[in-house]
This record gives C-alpha cells, sequence and structure tokens, in this order.
C-alpha cells in the first residue's frame, strides 16, 4: 500500500455534542485512518470526509482554536477516538491528541479513549492528573492474542502483545481500562 495522504485542516472546534448512547461529546483529533483494519466499520465516514481517495488512503489532522471554556464540560461524558484512532502513528508527528489532554486538564470531563496502540502510553502522565479530578477510561481494541493474525487483520497497529503491556501499564497507573 502506498503513503496514505495527510493534510493538515482547521476546524472551529474539535468536540461534538453526540447522539452515541455512550456518551455526550465526541471527539476525533484525525479524520480518516492508516491501520488498513480488514474489519473497518467507520469506512462509511468517507462520505463526510471530501475525499476521492479510499478509506484507510488518508488522514486529515485537525487543527482547532484551543478550547474557551473547558470546564463547560465538566462531569459530561467525552468519548476520545468515536471513528478515528486518536493514537494512529502519526499522533507521534502531530500531538493533536496530545493536545486536546492538556487543553482538557482540569476539565472535570469524564473522558473515554478508544485506540488500538500502545502509543497511549507516551500520555500516561496526563491521563493520571486528568483520573485524579474525574473518571478516565481507556479501552484498548486487542483483536488477536497472536500478533501474527493482529497483523494480518490490522496491518497498520502495533503488535498485540504491545497492547496488552499497555494495558498492564495503564492499569498499574490506576486508570480504568
Amino acid at each position: 500500500m502506498s503513503s496514505p495522504l495527510i493534510r493538515e485542516i482547521e476546524v472551529k472546534g474539535v468536540i461534538t455534542k453526540s447522539n452515541l448512547p455512550v456518551c455526550e461529546y465526541s471527539v476525533n483529533p484525525y479524520v480518516g485512518c492508516t491501520h488498513g483494519c480488514r474489519y473497518c466499520y467507520a469506512s462509511f465516514m468517507k462520505r463526510f470526509t471530501g475525499h476521492t481517495e479510499p478509506w484507510g488512503a488518508f488522514l486529515d489532522v485537525k487543527n482547532w482554536p484551543e478550547i474557551k471554556n473547558p470546564k463547560k464540560y465538566a462531569g459530561k461524558e467525552l468519548f476520545i477516538g468515536s471513528v478515528t484512532d486518536p493514537y494512529l502513528p502519526q499522533e507521534e508527528k502531530y500531538g493533536r491528541t496530545r493536545a486536546l489532554l492538556e487543553q482538557l486538564k482540569g476539565s472535570g470531563a469524564k473522558l473515554s479513549i478508544a485506540t488500538k496502540s500502545d502509543l497511549i502510553l507516551r500520555d500516561i502522565d496526563i491521563l493520571s492528573d486528568i483520573k485524579e479530578h474525574s473518571p478516565v477510561l481507556c479501552k484498548i481494541t486487542i483483536t488477536a492474542a497472536e500478533d501474527g493474525l493482529a497483523s494480518k487483520l490490522e496491518p497498520g497497529v502495533c503488535p498485540s502483545s504491545a497492547r496488552f503491556e499497555a494495558v498492564k501499564r495503564l492499569s498499574g497507573a490506576g486508570i480504568f481500562t
């Protein structure tokens, strides 16, 4: 597979009112995906992007103005990664998820994060700080226990063994997984 098209886009905000039953707001610091999962449920989202490339061949990196009043989300459920994994490999370069967490620190928002990446461990410091004031739930998808099978199902994702280790370390830090 060729390299995905990556572009930075300006957006008015990153937090969106949600109709999902699990949260009041959804937050996706990226649009698109580079994981290439064989079973992807989110490919239907392409129709909202304006992209002609297939799902998995593009990624839009969102740049938003600083969240002006993060405390307005106190007690509210925010689901980070409802459509696009917030810890795609490109997060190492762009840091949009880390920037989001920094902006939400001290807000009192209840955070739920879904990822397939051990890169979440980079932010264990911020997550530990946030969980002292409001709930944090980190959901890490582990599709197959065996690394070889997982790499066939999810070619652009870190090995399952790394995800198991991430769950262990997050849990060890007192973060609910």
